[in-house]
């Protein structure tokens, strides 16, 4: 048995991952990542995929032909009629960053010097830099242009959000594994 890379539908990971678990008993392994986002709302708790549109079963040759007909699964990563298979080495390292099937829960690491946007309040929509987070308050200062001027404002951190944001800004664990 080896590992392979399925592509699924958009936003159908876990539907896919279900569905070969339950229909195929195949072992699955989703990584996804509980994260929470400034949004108009306020703040919101989103879970969404390590790697959107993909997940990794382990399965066996024999088995290929009946992963494509799993709902949410569009096909197998292939390069022309050759479907590789993902080192366990790889599955190993990735699943130790994730100690359990559950999301791992990250948040936006605000430092100085980051380019935001706000979210919510009279700034909304604005962007500025970061130039000092204090996380006792739950505050961040924000050097921003108002009116033509260079302005510090103080913001609650729920209506703050990174503008140019990474996977390796989130997972730290990740960016030290490559």
């Amino acid at each position: 048995m080896n590992w392979y890379c399925a592509r699924t539908k958009p936003k159908h990971e876990h539907i896919a991952a279900a569905n070969l678990v339950r229909q195929v008993g195949l072992e699955v392994f989703n990584p996804r990542l509980r994260i929470e986002r400034a949004t108009r709302r306020g703040p919101v708790r989103t879970v969404e995929p390590l790697f959107p549109c993909y997940i990794f079963l382990r399965c066996e040759r024999s088995q290929m032909m009946d992963i494509r007909f799993v709902n949410g699964v569009s096909t197998l990563v292939h390069f022309g009629d050759e479907v590789p298979p993902v080192p366990d080495a790889i599955i190993a390292d990735l699943r130790s960053c994730f100690e359990s099937e559950e999301p791992m829960p990250v948040e936006d690491r605000l430092e100085s010097g980051a380019d935001v946007i706000i979210a919510e309040g009279a700034f909304r929509g604005l962007s500025g830099v970061v130039l000092r987070s204090m996380p006792a308050r739950r505050r961040v200062q924000v050097l921003m242009d108002v009116l033509g001027r260079p302005t510090l404002v103080e913001v609650d951190r729920s209506a703050v959000t990174l503008e140019n944001r990474r996977m390796a800004d989130l997972l730290p664990a990740l960016a030290a594994v490559t």
